[in-house]
């Protein structure tokens, strides 16, 4: 059965996308079957994954009108369940008892099928996140290293908790990474002692690995639409992520 683990940011721009990307692709080098699920209405995971379009989507799987294994593409980079605008509707159309379930029930199907499924939620702490959580078994939270986004974090925290007490008693939160780091800079190192501070305060690990910039993760993922490590093993920020990768298996994360 598969270990579910999802992405969650409280606003867009702290790459998690990125990360659900990286992280999919790096256990699939370490020999891993691995399902990523685009659970974001933009699609852009979808996107950087080179998903084709008029396909089935994770939407039409909440509806029933597809199988869950019918509506997964096998594409260069990765295996994804896609997304696309339509999921947009998904808080106005599915709000009866066991909507928040709905995610979790659609994986169930596939999950003796793949050792991991990362799921990348919106940049949004609604209904689809909510999902997203609570179908999972392990929730990382990415962050820029900047100010702002550790604020973003705390609030992602509290979020996360109030759905494990009520809804998801076994969820581990597998902790917060920094993304986008500039080792050089002053403001990224004074992000790290500050996130170092969140961290122990709310009781939350923080993952030792630091995603350096690199222009090349945007190239890979909007231009080329391809496997970072194969087209750049030697890239400062594929390494990071290949690194962050390991600590996650190492400490039992994944």
């Amino acid at each position: 059965m598969a270990k579910i683990v999802s992405l969650i940011t409280q606003k867009g721009g702290a790459g998690k996308t990125a990360s659900t990307n990286a992280i999919t692709v790096c256990l699939k080098h370490r020999g891993y079957r691995v399902l990523c699920v685009d659970f974001d209405p933009q699609g852009y995971l979808s996107f950087s994954m080179a998903a084709q379009h008029n396909k089935p989507t994770i939407y039409d799987v909440l509806r029933h009108t597809v199988k869950c294994a019918d509506a997964i593409q096998h594409t260069e980079v990765a295996d994804v369940l896609p997304a696309d605008g339509l999921l947009g509707n998904f808080p106005y159309e599915f709000t009866g008892a066991g909507s928040e379930r709905l995610l979790k029930e659609a994986l169930r199907s596939v999950d003796t099928l793949y050792d991991y499924i990362l799921i990348d939620s919106p940049p949004e702490l609604g209904a689809l996140s909510a999902n997203a959580v609570i179908a999972s078994n392990v929730v990382l939270i990415p962050g820029l290293s900047d100010g702002y986004s550790l604020q973003g974090v705390i609030q992602v925290h509290e979020t996360i908790s109030r759905i494990k007490q009520s809804l998801n008693p076994d969820l581990v939160l597998g902790g917060m990474f920094l993304v986008r780091y500039y080792p050089r800079e002053a403001l990224s190192k004074t992000t790290w002692e500050t996130a170092k501070l969140i961290a122990a305060h709310l009781g939350m690990p923080l993952l030792e690995t630091r995603i350096r910039h690199s222009n090349t993760i945007s190239k890979v993922m909007t231009t080329l639409q391809c496997d970072m490590v194969r087209y750049a093993p030697k890239n400062n920020a594929v390494r990071d992520y290949i690194d962050l990768t390991d600590e996650l298996l190492r400490k039992g994360v994944l």
